[in-house]
């Protein structure tokens, strides 16, 4: 059993721990107070860690637990999420092709958020975060059948969406 250090393990997890609360919480100030709130549980249960088998497990899960408290206690506004950030590809493009792949990062991104939030969980764990199924689901307490259901059902709706808000878009 590892020895583990609160700087080492537990701090360098904060990006993802804010990227899976802001997928919940759809507001960047509620995600960060959902982190601080996460690293504060994660400090104060220090005694117990060698008790823990998978540390980033257990902090992904009390994150993602005070996030849908925040969010059922109504403490939000679902802002949606903006895509900023997100890394477009190293490519000669044009100012029109840049337009629209953001505009196309900005539809997926608001198919995503509207997404139950299971759905939203296992793509955010899964695709952005790059976890395994078996992580996964030890930081949402469900199967890992149930992580592979709820991430091909949630590709699904992203793609039958997305599909029909360009039509859309692509008649007017």
């Amino acid at each position: 059993m590892k020895e583990i250090s609160f700087r080492n393990d537990v701090l360098p997890m904060k990006n993802e721990l804010f990227r899976l609360a802001l997928r919940i919480t759809l507001d960047r100030a509620e995600a960060e107070d959902v982190v601080q709130d996460t690293l504060i549980k994660v400090w104060d249960k220090r005694d117990s860690w060698t008790n823990i088998d998978n540390i980033e497990a257990f902090a992904m899960t009390v994150c993602r637990n005070l996030a849908l408290d925040r969010t059922r206690s109504g403490a939000n506004n679902n802002v949606s999420l903006d895509m900023e950030g997100a890394q477009e590809p190293m490519t000669q493009t044009t100012p029109y092709d840049r337009m629209v792949q953001q505009d196309n990062l900005r539809m997926v991104g608001q198919i995503v958020d509207s997404l139950p939030e299971k759905q939203r969980s296992c793509i955010q764990l899964r695709d952005f975060e790059g976890k395994a199924y078996k992580e996964i689901a030890a930081v949402l307490d469900i199967t890992e059948e149930q992580v592979k259901v709820n991430i091909f059902r949630a590709r699904q709706t992203i793609k039958q969406q997305f599909l029909k808000m360009n039509s859309f878009h692509a008649e007017k």
